[in-house]
């Protein structure tokens, strides 16, 4: 198969349009031919490499993708599941025989992953569905081991041996890839593959951060940091469709028409006013915001001042530096909150592509390039000058990733 890869770190003269052997699928995984594939700025910075980044070379840049099921490998997955609770359900009868012979510690832990691990298996059914060969489907790139407790209990994005695909995993700048059937969230026929693969991760990620750890109710004043970008164009969208003003801080007014075009209230040009968090204190009547979505990190002070008492501050990202210097002062005496979080889990993916496929929620698209020109696609995204996603189109024999 064609694939774009890199064998060392560097910039995008690192990357190859090469061939590369197609994967088998494994027990419960299904080979996909991708149409399509969507940046991330996480793709860059994988290439880039840092310190402590470990990967199997070559490696093959992409979180997002969306394509078609070309063959399944039966699971035995399922099987190994059952026998899984089979034996937790045995294990627990030796125990509880010999229940006054053990510590209420170790007796306490045992059951507790036996209540897991039934709540697991309910988790299980609930989200069952059947994928088959000529599907459309677009892929969760959120990758959970599916063992730890966090993944029996649901919560797969805090796994303990979490990966992202692309990152530490081989990824979807390729025409074929192999995934678990458990990732893939079935597609309309007559859907885009390419606004499929860019809703995927930043839809879940920014639905998982506003609406289930940042509790965003009706009627309250979010800013969002930046005004380009895909989990911040989502952000707007998902804020406008649960009720709330959104405030958007924007580098020039290009960009800030386009938020405006999307839902944005309340629209303020960074590249005019300095102290963007003076300007957001008087656009909300000296009150605040509820809510910042800051995922820049070199700009949390004027988050925080930015902050109405009792505020939450979402991030899941740095893109301005992983490193910065805040004031803590303005957190416990205004009685903020920071709350961090990566991706999201499956049932949050499979709600937030449920209003995507709807048209409830609709990703910005920038611009499309064949998937030869993926250099070019990141150079683009690195500089900033996109407004919303960027994909790879991988045609099939019949033309352009459409659905």
């Amino acid at each position: 198969m064609k694939v774009v890869l890199f064998r060392q770190h560097g910039g995008s003269e690192v990357l190859e349009y090469a061939d590369f052997p197609t994967p088998e699928p494994k027990p419960g995984e299904a080979l996909i031919r991708l149409r399509a594939a969507s940046l991330n700025r996480m793709d860059v910075m994988v290439r880039n490499g840092w310190q402590g980044l470990k990967l199997e070379m070559p490696h093959i840049n992409g979180a997002d993708g969306a394509g078609e099921v070309v063959a399944i490998n039966s699971p035995s997955e399922r099987k190994e599941r059952s026998n899984f609770l089979e034996r937790i359900e045995r294990m627990a009868y030796e125990w509880e025989k010999k229940r006054n012979q053990v510590s209420r510690r170790s007796r306490n832990y045992f059951f507790s992953q036996r209540r897991l691990s039934r709540r697991f298996a309910r988790h299980e059914r609930a989200e069952s569905i059947e994928i088959a060969v000529g599907d459309h489907v677009v892929i969760n790139a959120n990758l959970g081991c599916g063992n730890c407790e966090f993944c029996l209990a649901g919560k797969d994005n805090m796994c303990r041996e979490w990966h992202l695909l692309g990152e530490t995993v081989r990824g979807t700048y390729a025409e074929y890839i192999c995934v678990s059937t458990k990732q893939l969230y079935r597609l309309p026929d007559d859907y885009d593959f390419h606004q499929a693969a860019a809703s995927a991760l930043v839809y879940q990620t920014a639905w998982h951060s506003l609406v289930k750890r940042g509790n965003l109710q009706r009627g309250e004043t979010v800013l969002i940091v930046g005004a380009g970008g895909g989990v911040n164009s989502a952000s707007v969208q998902i804020a406008k469709y649960i009720g709330a003003q959104v405030i958007v801080i924007g580098s020039d007014a290009k960009k800030l028409a386009m938020a405006e075009s999307i839902g944005a209230d309340i629209l303020i040009d960074r590249s005019k006013v300095e102290y963007w968090s003076k300007e957001v204190f008087l656009a909300t009547n000296k009150r605040g915001v509820d809510v910042v979505v800051d995922n820049v990190g070199t700009t949390f002070m004027q988050s925080l001042r930015s902050l109405r008492k009792g505020g939450r501050l979402l991030t899941v990202g740095n893109s301005g530096a992983p490193k910065f210097e805040i004031d803590n002062r303005y957190i416990f005496a205004k009685h903020l909150s920071i709350i961090g979080s990566t991706m999201s889990t499956r049932d949050d993916f499979k709600e937030v592509m449920d209003l995507v496929v709807t048209g409830k929620l609709k990703p910005v698209m920038d611009k499309s390039f064949p998937l030869k020109d993926a250099a070019l696609a990141q150079e683009r995204l690195w500089k900033n000058e996109n407004f919303g996603k960027i994909t790879l189109d991988i045609p099939s024999p019949f033309g352009r990733g459409l659905g």
